[in-house]
């Protein structure tokens, strides 16, 4: 592994226009369970749909019940020394964007600015009215529900409901646009812990390569796109990614 970890920060200092893709694998490491994998959310709990959402107020219950165990997780969880190996890697110039499918908001608690991350699939530490689009906060929504609102509304009368993408929901397209863009124009294309099964965001690292991209994988389980990437390595993230920026730091004298 050591020869891998020295070929992708001789790339990362290299590189202009890095892309970093980011999944669940990242944020299992600070003790947010999963959604796919056995054991997960989606073993103990029946996805609600979008459509279901905003036609059934049984749904809207059934929703932020599911959110209200999460809850816990989500607001105990800090950013952990993956996150951290990521924002050193920003700081010193070499991270363009942060492309991610986590929704717990740690790449911006890390230290990355808001527009640095690609949020494909929201952020559930904001809400957001269906009808009026106001944000409010998680402690807002957690404290009505605490007190007895099963399904919070907005003062409009709008359905309140955490800022990501549920299944049947319209994916972000000016950031999905964005992300595609940035992919198929990067020097180096990495992926951490994602499985790259959900589109359209599985297909970014094959147009990375496709256009010339040094891609690298750092994943524990296979994705479809370790055929073609350039290293390949299948650790956990926080360890892969403190080694490649302790190297980075060597290679700028700074280790």
């Amino acid at each position: 592994m050591n020869h891998d970890i020295a070929t992708m920060a001789q790339k990362l200092a290299a590189g202009h226009r890095n892309i970093i893709f980011t999944g669940a694998g990242i944020s299992t490491e600070s003790g947010i369970p999963d959604y796919r994998s056995q054991g997960g959310l989606w073993d103990k709990f029946k996805p609600v749909y979008f459509d279901e959402f905003m036609s059934s107020r049984d749904s809207r219950i059934a929703y932020w019940e599911r959110w209200h165990t999460m809850y816990p997780d989500l607001v105990a969880a800090r950013p952990n020394k993956g996150h951290a190996a990521l924002a050193g890697l920003y700081e010193m110039g070499l991270i363009q964007a942060v492309v991610t499918q986590n929704i717990d908001g740690l790449h911006q608690e890390s230290g990355l600015p808001d527009d640095t991350v690609i949020e494909l699939h929201g952020n559930t530490r904001r809400i957001r009215c269906m009808s009026c689009s106001e944000v409010s906060s998680i402690e807002d929504a957690r404290t009505r529900i605490d007190a007895g609102d099963p399904a919070p509304e907005c003062h409009c009368g709008g359905y309140l409901k955490p800022d990501t993408i549920s299944f049947g929901q319209s994916m972000p397209m000016d950031k999905v646009n964005r992300a595609l863009e940035l992919s198929q124009c990067s020097d180096f294309f990495m992926v951490i812990g994602s499985t790259l099964v959900v589109q359209p965001a599985a297909h970014m690292p094959v147009y990375a390569k496709q256009n010339g991209a040094f891609l690298a994988i750092v994943n524990l389980s296979e994705t479809p796109c370790d055929t073609i990437s350039d290293v390949l390595i299948q650790e956990k993230a926080g360890d892969v990614l403190q080694a490649i920026y302790r190297k980075v730091c060597e290679l700028h004298g700074k280790g």
